[in-house]
């Protein structure tokens, strides 16, 4: 039997879901299995999360124009992002394919979603201003001093961190899965430092002003721009309309029909078929009580883990960022925020908060820069071993051979961008394009979402929240066209 699903595509075998026990080989998922198994996906978008809009763009919004009228766009933009998640997991879960993969199925075919989304997804990340960003705090780690503009040392960091993060991969058995450890370890010692010295140094005051501005909606403080606003936006949690691109991970971590679908192997692990097009499920009472036990652990995944830390991971950086301003007098600039924080700290605390500061920073932006530069190659080779039955032959079924190479290629094209301007300049167009995707990809998951097996299928109103992402980072994304050719739609 066949399950027919949009256009362009072949249609989709159809076999039972897996148990939660069968993939995760326990007995049974309580809290322990739970956390120690089944979370993981929300991790690694977490680890991009607490990244470039948490250490760059929310602490450079808030130390130059303060709280009010910036903390609710980044409430707003998580709960929209994280909802938008669990939508583009949905279709992963119900068919084993990943989303750039799935986009082949909306008319008028693959021919036009597969290769644009590839293009969109490189366009928007291959700046690497996460990368070098990184590699200014590496500096000032080494050398104690902020780099000074336009220094190439940075860069050089920058781009060491890129070829470890082909090592981490490399030496992985498992991609997905040395991810989540990596991200286990360094969300963990992110948040757990930040929170120690955020009780050490913020006052109460700005605790209570970090929080109170999440909740309190008003119009952009004067002297900001909607560019800027739209880069908070769209930074603020994961990407916007282009989170899509890091949830292909759930099909690895074998959330539903994904146990079906196959994964990517690392170099030290076992060659794994991965299918070229997904399977999905029939509409039987069995597959019905499954599908349920499924959706629950992805709400856990999402809201219980990636929006609370998302939001835990904006507010510590920020509030910190708001008391480093007032303790040095000054703002920060495009130039020095990344290492804005440890020289304030620096100043009034003595070294060794300043290195620690450092640490978070390189952390944070490592975490980041780990994420992205895989998704970029891991979407490109789903998309290619997906549609290209030629380049599975040249393969030899293996996609290893196809993603490494890659990843190579990138890397260099990586290091080149990044001596083309700052780093947080870098950063503001890669959130910018990320807006992009709003105009296009919530119409593409209705389309699909709506002709999934009758179980997956999502509520009438969970369409009319797509539909609020659209509207949301989409005039973003317009008015940063604007103020790339003229003026922008909106001044404050």
């Amino acid at each position: 039997m066949a399950y027919k699903l949009g256009v362009s595509r072949p249609d989709l075998e159809i076999v039972d879901l897996p148990t939660p026990e069968e993939v995760f080989k326990v007995a049974r998922i309580g809290p322990k299995e739970l956390f120690k198994y089944a979370v993981g996906p929300s991790l690694i978008a977490l680890g991009i999360s607490i990244g470039s809009g948490e250490w760059l763009i929310g602490p450079r919004s808030v130390g130059e124009f303060g709280f009010i009228g910036v903390g609710w766009v980044i409430l707003v933009s998580a709960l929209l992002q994280t909802f938008y998640n669990v939508e583009c997991a949905r279709y992963v879960l119900a068919t084993g394919e990943t989303p750039v993969v799935g986009w082949g199925r909306v008319p008028p075919g693959w021919k036009l979603w597969v290769p644009l989304s590839v293009v969109i997804v490189l366009f928007a990340f291959i700046a690497g201003g996460w990368a070098a960003s990184a590699g200014q705090g590496v500096y000032a780690l080494v050398h104690g001093v902020v780099p000074p503009r336009g220094a190439e040392e940075p860069r050089l960091w920058a781009i060491a961190l890129l070829v470890l993060v082909f090592l981490i991969t490399a030496l992985a058995r498992r991609i997905s899965r040395a991810l989540e450890l990596a991200n286990w370890v360094m969300v963990g010692t992110i948040l757990v430092a930040l929170l120690i010295i955020d009780l050490f140094v913020v006052p109460f005051d700005l605790w209570w002003e970090g929080i109170r501005s999440f909740f309190t909606p008003a119009m952009p403080p004067a002297g900001i721009t909607a560019t800027q606003i739209g880069a908070l936006a769209g930074f603020t949690a994961l990407a916007s309309g282009l989170n899509w691109y890091i949830l292909g991970h759930y099909r690895d971590k074998g959330y539903g029909m994904g146990f079906r679908a196959g994964y990517l192997s690392g170099l030290r692990g076992e060659r794994r078929e991965l299918l070229a097009s997904g399977v999905t499920f029939p509409d039987d009472p069995k597959n019905q009580a499954l599908w349920k036990r499924w959706y629950r652990l992805l709400m856990v995944d999402m809201w219980g883990v990636f929006f609370f830390g998302a939001i835990f991971g904006m507010l510590l950086p920020v509030i910190l960022m708001a008391q480093a301003v007032r303790l040095s007098g000054e703002k920060p600039t495009d130039a020095n925020v990344p290492t804005f924080v440890a020289s304030a700290l620096d100043a009034e605390y003595g070294r060794p908060m300043f290195y620690l500061a450092l640490v978070m920073g390189v952390l944070i932006l490592f975490s980041t820069q780990l994420g992205i530069f895989e998704a970029m190659v891991r979407v490109t080779t789903d998309a290619s071993h997906a549609t290209s039955p030629r380049l599975r032959r040249l393969i030899e079924g293996d996609p290893r051979k196809f993603y490494y190479p890659f990843m190579l290629v990138l890397l260099v094209i990586i290091s080149i961008a990044i001596h083309l301007t700052l780093p947080q300049n870098l950063v503001n167009w890669s959130a910018n394009m990320s807006n992009l995707g709003a105009l296009i990809y919530p119409f593409l998951l209705i389309y699909l979402n709506r002709k999934l097996p009758r179980p997956a299928r999502p509520r009438p109103w969970h369409y009319v929240v797509l539909v609020l992402n659209f509207l949301f980072f989409g005039f973003f994304f317009v008015n940063f066209v604007a103020d790339l050719v003229g003026d922008p739609l909106i001044t404050f």
